[in-house]
């Protein structure tokens, strides 16, 4: 039977999500928003990596509140998605990864979301990823700070990789919550169009 909460989806959703396993590289603006976004469609588990605590610098545009500071993100965001829904499987991988980690930590995802920080980090993350599960797909983000400019915000693809934002500010143009939260959200809504219009998930 359908869950009380998820009687609204867009029907014959929450089937398909509930059998996917979703990673999440990076608990912060991007990943925490997206992680939320997900676990509120009806995903059924997620992978959830990050080795940082919460600061107050966090709490303009991370899912995160006052209560939060100096936890560890991927505990303080599990307490938050299980708050929302109970019934969601999370992996917390509380650690710095390396590429060798990809293909160890991320085994049973059908789709990676990425949302590291820093251009390298991204880098090596979507070349690892791509290395381990070729036909597996990816979603990034690149340029998502500043204020306004909504219509340059697009999805860009390319092969496997799909990549929100408007793909030029950087980050010193500072980070506003509206934006970040839009191109998790972008994230989020990326992932669970593929995952339930593929057969990624289906036996």
């Amino acid at each position: 039977m359908l869950p009380e909460q998820f009687k609204r989806n867009v029907p014959g959703s929450y089937e398909v999500l509930q059998g996917a396993t979703v990673g999440i590289a990076g608990c912060g603006g991007l990943g925490s928003n997206a992680a939320v976004a997900l676990v509120r469609a009806g995903i059924g588990a997620l992978v959830l990596v990050d080795f940082d605590r919460v600061e107050a610098s966090n709490l303009n545009r991370q899912y995160y509140f006052q209560t939060d500071i100096g936890r560890k993100k991927v505990e303080a965001l599990s307490r938050h998605l299980l708050a929302i829904n109970p019934a969601v499987h999370l992996t917390l991988i509380d650690r710095k990864i390396t590429p060798a980690d990809v293909p160890e930590i991320f085994t049973g995802a059908n789709l990676l979301i990425e949302a590291f920080d820093s251009a390298n980090a991204k880098s090596w993350l979507i070349e690892s990823w791509c290395t381990a599960y070729p036909l597996k797909p990816a979603v990034c983000a690149s340029g998502l700070s500043g204020i306004g400019k909504t219509d340059a915000i697009t999805v860009r693809r390319a092969g496997m990789i799909h990549i929100a934002g408007d793909g030029e500010s950087d980050m010193s143009m500072g980070l506003c919550s509206a934006r970040v939260a839009m191109v998790a959200n972008m994230q989020a809504n990326i992932a669970i169009e593929i995952l339930t219009k593929s057969s990624l998930i289906r036996p």
